[in-house]
């Protein structure tokens, strides 16, 4: 089977990679197709077709007049460069290289790229399957009037579906829904050996909470600070740290008016193992995101060993069940996020290591790399028949 994945890019999501991994693993020929031209660390058996650097003018018009060559389009190619119809040109490499490759699926990753494939989704020559995760899906469509008459134009016209959890499906039903309707739930898949499972207790003097996340207003920052600043108030020692908010202006801001710059630090991105390594010496790992699918990090959290609370955004109530695997609180609930870190820093340990136990196991049974990469073929074959 040949399957394109395509982000629009080649440096894929950790989620990507470990389902491209996954798939190359089980003998399927996958490639890779993005708008770059250099990737420092290629997947194994992984083929990366360029359709033209973002970055460089230059690099973008000679791969174009390669795919025009390709395509036997060279003289349309030519107009199009001449014109600067850019739009135009990533469409028509993008059609020359499915006509090239003549794959069995063609897997689109986010809602946002279904405008590059409308010319291809019109004669439905190819199988598309499409993920539907986070904002574009479960957002989006239900504030923007034309988005939503847009996606119920085209989620028609694709073949299948993949959604990261039940919640992220059931919005999508309410955008497109047919007897019909191919629509498989996966969730995110880890390779747990990578993962080693910490069955102590932390508790370190002062409490130390942990997030990992781009400072975007959907991770909900401003309100993990909030509930801070009610607990330093109560007295509760804590330190707070955000990988991956270094320098954000407004975040710094809050931290200054709300009095916690002692309390709280903004790290820089961070390589994968020294945040695993973080994540394993924290008490707790908030989450308090305002929209998610699943978040993968509170996945990765999970499988350490450190306890998450998390807002019941998305599917993450999918993941854990209140007091069992974490803690749910609801979202933009910053005094019920506090009242609920201030609870978990009077616990029991005991009780403490049983939810840590239970939440490994969640992961193990529901959030495999097996699992994942086994549903997502499941799908791929049933959109083929």
């Amino acid at each position: 089977m040949k399957i394109i994945i395509f982000d629009g890019s080649f440096k894929t999501t950790a989620f990507i990679n470990r389902l491209v991994e996954g798939l190359v693993s089980n003998d399927v020929e996958v490639f890779v197709l993005g708008f770059n031209e250099e990737l420092k660390q290629p997947l194994k058996g992984v083929k990366y077709i360029a359709l033209g650097s973002s970055a460089s003018k230059w690099k973008f018009m000679w791969t174009s007049l390669i795919w025009g060559l390709r395509s036997k389009s060279l003289l349309k190619t030519l107009k199009r460069l001449t014109s600067g119809d850019k739009s135009q040109l990533k469409r028509q490499n993008l059609t020359a290289a499915l006509e090239y490759i003549q794959p069995d699926v063609v897997h689109v990753q986010w809602v946002s790229n279904i405008s590059l494939f409308e010319d291809l989704l019109k004669p439905q020559t190819y199988k598309f399957v499409l993920s539907q995760r986070g904002y574009q899906t479960n957002v989006r469509p239900f504030v923007d009037k034309a988005n939503f008459e847009y996606l119920q134009h085209w989620l028609p016209r694709f073949s299948g579906f993949h959604s990261v959890s039940q919640a992220i499906s059931k919005e999508g039903n309410k955008i497109y829904n047919s007897p019909n309707k191919i629509d498989h739930v996966v969730y995110t898949g880890l390779e747990l050996s990578k993962f080693e499972f910490n069955p102590l207790v932390v508790q370190n003097e002062v409490l130390e909470i942990i997030s990992v996340g781009r400072p975007h207003w959907k991770k909900g920052y401003d309100i993990a600070l909030k509930a801070l600043a009610l607990l330093k108030k109560k007295g509760l020692q804590l330190n707070y740290q955000i990988i991956g908010a270094e320098g954000n202006q407004e975040l710094l801001f809050l931290r200054n008016e709300l009095d916690l710059e002692t309390e709280v630090e903004f790290l820089p991105k961070l390589p994968q193992q020294k945040v695993f390594e973080m994540m394993s010496s924290s008490d707790i790992f908030l989450l308090s995101s305002i929209e998610e699918g699943i978040a993968n990090v509170a996945v990765e959290a999970m499988a350490l060993g450190c306890p998450v609370i998390s807002t019941n955004c998305g599917g993450m109530e999918e993941l854990i069940t209140h007091q069992k695997e974490g803690w749910i609180v609801p979202v933009y609930d910053y005094k019920a996020m506090a009242a609920q870190i201030l609870e978990f820093s009077q616990l029991d340990s005991e009780y403490i290591k049983n939810i840590k136990h239970a939440a490994r196991l969640k992961v193990e049974q529901q959030h495999t790399e097996m699992e994942m990469v086994e549903g997502m073929m499941r799908l791929y074959n049933r959109v083929v028949r």
